[in-house]
C-alpha cells in the first residue's frame, strides 16, 4: 500500500495541474471507485462539475483537493490507486475507474484520471471540519480545515504541527510492540510496514519491544530515524516494487535500492553483515537484523 512518501510525491506532481482548476466534467466509469462515497456515480458527478480545486492536500495517506471552504474531493489510493495526468483525449488507462477533465487557467485543459487495479481505492466528495487544534490541515494548504473520513488519523511526523509531547505520552502507555504502534494511524499516520522496518532497523530497535519500555533517548532517536527514512523516500520518489505504485507521469520510485531491511530476507545487513530475519507480523511481515536489534 502507498504509504506517506508516495502518496506525497503524488501530491506534489497534481499540486501545480489542479490548483485553480475548473472541473469542466466527471466521469465515472466503475463504481466501485466510490465506495467511500455517500451517493452514486451521478451524484459524484453534478457534484463536482463546475466547480474550482483550490489546492492539493495531503495528510498520512490520505489526499483531497479542496474545492471550498465546505466541500473537497478525498482520494484514498488503497493497495494499487493511481493519479495520473494525462492530456484531454488521451487513451483510455488499464483498470481506468474515474475521469476528471479540468480548465486551468495557465495550463490549459488537461485529465486527471484514477485508475485501480485491486479497486480497494477511491474517490468521494466530503465535508470538511475545522481541526482541533488550528493548525493546518495538511500539507499542501494553511486552511485549518479536513475532510470528516480524515480527522479520526493523527498527523504525520513530517508535519509541523505533529505533536512530540503527545507521541511520547502515547507511547509511554502503550505496552504494545512499538512496530504495531508505529502502524497506529491515530498515533502517528503515514507509516506503513516498509517505513516501520526500516526507521526501525535504523535506531536499532526490535519490533517487538514494548513501546512504554523506551526511554526518552530511544523515542526520540526513533522519531528522528522516521523523519530521515521518510525523507529520502520522498527525495527518491517513493518505493515502487511493481507497476502499482507509479507518480502522476507513471513513473516509478527507486527507493527500493535504498532499503536496509523491508524485503532484505537473507541478505547481510548493511550494518553488522548477519542475515536479515523474516517473522510473520499482523497478515504480513517484519524485517529485522537480529543481531543490532535485540529484543531487551
Amino acid at each position: 500500500m502507498p504509504e506517506l512518501p508516495e502518496v506525497e510525491v503524488v501530491r506534489a506532481g497534481l499540486e501545480p495541474a489542479v490548483t485553480g482548476a475548473l472541473i469542466a466534467s466527471v466521469d465515472v466509469r466503475d463504481e466501485r471507485a466510490l465506495t467511500r462515497h455517500t451517493g452514486g456515480a451521478a451524484h459524484f458527478e453534478a457534484a463536482l462539475t463546475g466547480q474550482r480545486i483550490s489546492a492539493a492536500v495531503r495528510r498520512g495517506k490520505f489526499l483531497w483537493m479542496p474545492f471550498s471552504d465546505d466541500e473537497a474531493i478525498v482520494t484514498h489510493l488503497g493497495m494499487s490507486g493511481q493519479m495520473l495526468l494525462r492530456v484531454p483525449g488521451a487513451p483510455e488507462e488499464r483498470h481506468e475507474r474515474i475521469r476528471i477533465e479540468l480548465e486551468h487557467p495557465v495550463h490549459g485543459p488537461l485529465s486527471v484520471v484514477f485508475a485501480d487495479q485491486r479497486t480497494f481505492g477511491s474517490l468521494a466528495v466530503d465535508q470538511l471540519v475545522d481541526t482541533p487544534d488550528g493548525a493546518a490541515a495538511g500539507r499542501g494548504s494553511n486552511l485549518a480545515r479536513v475532510p470528516t473520513q480524515v480527522a479520526h488519523i493523527a498527523r504525520d511526523p513530517l508535519d509541523p504541527a505533529f505533536d512530540v509531547g503527545r507521541f511520547r505520552a502515547r507511547l509511554a502507555r502503550t505496552a504494545s510492540g512499538i512496530k504495531r504502534v508505529l502502524l497506529d494511524q491515530t498515533v502517528a499516520s503515514g507509516i506503513g510496514n516498509i517505513y516501520a522496518d526500516e526507521s526501525l532497523w535504523a535506531a536499532r530497535i526490535h519490533p517487538e519491544t514494548s513501546a512504554s519500555a523506551l526511554p526518552t533517548r530511544a523515542v526520540n532517536r526513533l522519531l528522528g530515524e522516521v523523519r530521515a527514512v521518510l525523507d529520502k523516500a520522498l527525495a527518491e520518489g517513493g518505493t515502487s516494487f511493481d507497476a502499482q505504485y507509479v507518480n502522476v507521469n507513471g513513473q516509478a520510485g527507486y527507493f527500493a535500492h535504498s532499503l536496509n531491511a523491508y524485503g532484505r530476507t537473507g541478505q547481510p545487513c548493511p550494518r553488522c553483515a548477519r542475515p536479515i530475519v523474516r517473522v510473520s507480523f499482523m497478515n504480513r511481515s517484519s524485517h529485522f537484523c537480529p543481531h543490532c536489534q535485540r529484543l531487551r
